[in-house]
């Protein structure tokens, strides 16, 4: 038994898959030819208790911690879901934790509260066209200006940018570097704040991804987030937690997967026997099997160092970026050989594996490429 398998948080899964059965799987089709989610998907989901499961009670939560996102996540991709969806009905999970741990009740308020009731749609506004995983170098000014700031600059590759009620937004109110990063909320509706364009991308087809431009977007200096200057903290305390979603995102896309082709190596005949029959395919399942349950179990251990431990720990940061690489390395081959495995009909849209082969790919690029974290894990571990 793992952190992930209380009676409990069987329970919690049991229920998400459920969900996804009754409410995502008979239309994810649609929604990925549409290019994004309905508004009342989110509303939906809160009806159920799942969106606000990881955050307290007293901000509209269901107070729960991380590992019953995780949780959520399974039984979500267990029940026919995706990671392109789980990132779009879930992008409140990277928007609004900071909001939370500043503490400021009249931002929980006005933002927080409608989101976790299925209300509001949240976004995350750092990456900008030259500044992706070096967030201290983002370049999006926010000028004081009396009781205001005035925003200027653009965001690029923004989850639910297109569809999302306010961007949590990193910007720049001092000198150069980490030291003069601030948050800003930033309501779509603001005079100034436009979306670009969408974007069309490799996968996550259900979930919109925006380039978002502010030309003298004036922002209420009450939407500040924290202290000003302070944002490059609150941004880095939540990078663990954003790692470890990616994390198990990648265990149970992989665990998907094999169950996917596992049961089709049973139904599918070649040449008059069952693929299950030939040695090759066993082994192949075998492999998947293995890769999955050691990310799986490396990915709980991280887990409990993080809720356990502190995500400014040098240590749990490690066990998060790791636990991170694990998951990829062993999605990224689980979703090659069920895709295999199931041949031609692995290559249609039709195929559920088809849709997991093309989302598993932005894994190892979101929360940190694999190339950042290896060089960031090597430091810590004191290898450079």
């Amino acid at each position: 038994m793992t952190i992930f398998d209380t009676p409990e948080r069987l329970t919690l899964r049991e229920s998400a898959r459920r969900f996804t059965e009754r409410e995502i799987a008979p239309n994810i089709a649609q929604w990925e030819d549409d290019g994004k989610l309905p508004r009342e998907l989110h509303a939906s989901a809160a009806k159920a208790g799942l969106m606000g499961v990881a955050f307290p009670e007293e901000v509209g939560g269901q107070g729960g911690n991380l590992v019953d996102a995780a949780v959520v996540t399974e039984g979500v991709l267990d029940g026919g879901g995706s990671t392109g969806l789980l990132a779009s009905l879930f992008t409140h999970g990277i928007a609004i934790p900071h909001i939370v741990q500043s503490a400021n009740s009249d931002l929980i308020d006005r933002y927080v509260r409608p989101t976790l009731a299925g209300e509001m749609i949240g976004s995350l506004g750092i990456t900008e066209p030259g500044a992706g995983s070096d967030v201290a170098n983002l370049r999006t000014r926010a000028e004081r200006d009396g009781d205001q700031y005035v925003v200027n600059g653009a965001k690029t590759f923004i989850t639910s940018g297109v569809r999302a009620d306010f961007v949590t937004t990193a910007v720049r109110t001092g000198g150069d570097g980490y030291g003069g990063i601030s948050l800003l909320v930033i309501d779509k509706e603001t005079p100034g704040f436009t979306v670009a364009r969408p974007l069309r991308k490799m996968g996550w087809h259900c979930s919109d991804t925006a380039e978002l431009a502010f030309d003298d977007v004036r922002v209420p200096a009450e939407n500040l987030v924290g202290e000003e200057n302070g944002g490059f903290v609150l941004i880095m305390q939540q990078f663990v937690n954003e790692r470890l979603g990616l994390a198990m995102q990648g265990v149970a896309t992989a665990q998907r997967a094999l169950v996917l082709a596992a049961q089709y190596s049973k139904e599918r005949e070649t040449f008059g026997k069952p693929l299950a029959s030939r040695q090759v395919i066993r082994h192949k399942l075998v492999d998947m099997h293995r890769r999955t349950a050691a990310a799986r179990a490396y990915t709980a251990q991280a887990y409990e160092q993080a809720v356990n431990g502190s995500t400014t720990d040098p240590a749990v940061i490690a066990d998060a970026v790791l636990a991170k690489r694990q998951a990829v390395d062993a999605c990224e081959f689980v979703v090659h050989e069920a895709v295999q495995i199931f041949g031609g009909m692995g290559y249609m849209r039709e195929s559920e594996v088809e849709r997991h082969y093309r989302d598993a790919r932005i894994l190892g690029i979101g929360g940190g490429a694999n190339e950042v974290l290896n060089d960031l894990a090597a430091k810590i571990l004191g290898y450079a």
